[in-house]
């Protein structure tokens, strides 16, 4: 406290200065650099892949390069314009993953000439990065979903719900085909349901963590709080049971037990979800042939060898890794595309596995994990309740199913038949990906401003 004298003899105590505000770095020169970086790696792959096949770079490598940094710095100019205070990490990992994910597609579009996957690919990471562009520019507040909780449910049901119109495609009702457009509709429903749930156990944590009875040392929410969001998930899982999507239905119930304990505290929902998922996953096993197969192939990945019919999928898949040894064979040197059909879809992580090695497979594995953990960060500095519970969530979705994946084409449990994000081929998952990571900048632009008040001109 200063003194400051009024007259003769008198003094008065003079507040003390306001301390200076914080200035908050921006950090987004620090994300153009490190897209520059994530374009030119993906550009040096598109290139090894070339020399690789025909000793010469690839014609396209000039557009390809130009055409991935143009969409890059479109989506940079967006986040510097209305996110200035997000996490600079999200995108760049989200454009190396995409560019990785395209050199791989047409890595294998080199020995299925017939079938080339990487034009539409393009055309779909070029769809998603302009969504990407356009939640970061129109969504001010994150906050504003909550206003649509219900809409968000509605519109993932009916979502869920329209590919048992249209035929079976591999054994699962998982997509719409018209005039040789086809959409998976599961991808986009599951962005939807995780707003619903965070708004919903936003709206209702209390209740849930503190009302109703307690059953074996574990106090459960009244029916009144809990019974909605059971039946959405119910419904939601029940749908995707009879449409043969296994995979997305564990990762709802996955998302729907992670966000759960989030929201209450209480461990005992993740005992009680594993528990749950172990007799759901026995019963489904024996009652459904198409899992039960699934399963089998699991038990027995090289059953089909000893019975004279030639490696599976799985057991090609386990061939790739082990030739891929620490360094890999170099891409554009491997042979995964022995595993068939799914090459480019379900067994993506395959190629990276036996062109990339352990160490480039490790590196892809640290790119998802920093992505997630972006995420979680944002979640834990965020204070509002639906905001901390949607950045956990939408987190958890790409964690989830990033173990889903890579446990099913390694061998560690059955295969479930989903896309890698990023990396896999598939429109709807990239597009829905470049969404989930849009709405991680805007979370994360939130969490910086509510945790620093900024200085003007910063």
């Amino acid at each position: 406290m200063t003194q400051a004298g009024t007259g003769p003899g008198i003094t008065v105590a003079a507040a003390d200065a306001p301390a200076p505000v914080a200035r908050l770095p921006r950090r987004r020169g620090i994300e153009l650099a490190l897209i520059v970086l994530a374009v030119l790696l993906s550009v040096c792959g598109y290139c090894a892949v070339g020399i690789a096949r025909h000793g010469a770079l690839p014609p396209g490598a000039a557009g390809y390069g130009a055409g991935l940094g143009v969409l890059a710095l479109l989506a940079h100019l967006a986040v510097r314009l209305r996110a200035p205070y997000a996490d600079p990490l999200p995108l760049p990992i989200g454009v190396l993953l995409n560019g990785l994910g395209l050199v791989l597609i047409y890595r294998l579009d080199l020995e299925t000439p017939g079938d080339r996957a990487a034009p539409a690919q393009l055309v779909w990471s070029a769809l998603g990065m302009a969504l990407f562009t356009g939640i970061v520019l129109l969504l001010r507040d994150h906050r504003l979903l909550q206003r649509y909780t219900y809409v968000c449910v509605a519109a993932a049901l009916v979502l869920l719900t329209l590919p048992i119109l249209f035929p079976a495609v591999n054994g699962a009702r998982i997509w719409i085909r018209v005039a040789g457009f086809s959409i998976q509709p599961g991808e986009f429903a599951k962005v939807l349901l995780a707003v619903f749930f965070a708004a919903y156990l936003a709206a209702n944590r209390g209740a849930l963590t503190y009302a109703g009875r307690r059953v074996w040392g574990m106090q459960l929410p009244t029916g009144r709080v809990l019974g909605p969001i059971v039946a959405v998930w119910l419904v939601s899982v029940g749908v995707l049971v009879l449409e043969r999507d296994l995979g997305t239905s564990l990762l709802f119930f996955g998302l729907f037990v992670v966000m759960l304990y989030v929201a209450t505290g209480r461990t005992g929902w993740i005992a009680l979800g594993l528990l749950l998922a172990a007799f759901g996953a026995v019963a489904v096993a024996r009652l459904e042939p198409h899992v039960h197969g699934r399963v089998e192939d699991w038990l027995h990945p090289f059953a089909s060898i000893e019975a004279g019919l030639g490696a599976n999928q799985l057991a090609q898949s386990l061939f790739a890794f082990g030739a891929g040894g620490v360094t890999g064979s170099g891409l554009g040197l491997g042979h995964s595309v022995l595993i068939g059909f799914a090459a480019k879809s379900d067994f993506i992580l395959a190629t990276a596995g036996e062109e990339l090695g352990f160490l480039g497979l490790t590196a892809i594995f640290l790119l998802y994990a920093l992505l997630v953990e972006r995420g979680f960060r944002a979640g834990l500095a965020l204070r509002d309740p639906f905001g901390r519970l949607l950045a956990v969530g939408l987190a958890s979705l790409v964690a989830l199913q990033v173990f889903v994946i890579a446990g099913g084409v390694t061998g560690l449990i059955p295969l479930t038949g989903m896309a890698m994000p990023f990396l896999a081929q598939g429109g709807s998952s990239v597009v829905t990906n470049w969404a989930i990571v849009a709405l991680l900048i805007r979370l994360g632009d939130s969490a910086r401003r509510q945790t620093t008040a900024p200085a003007a001109g910063a």
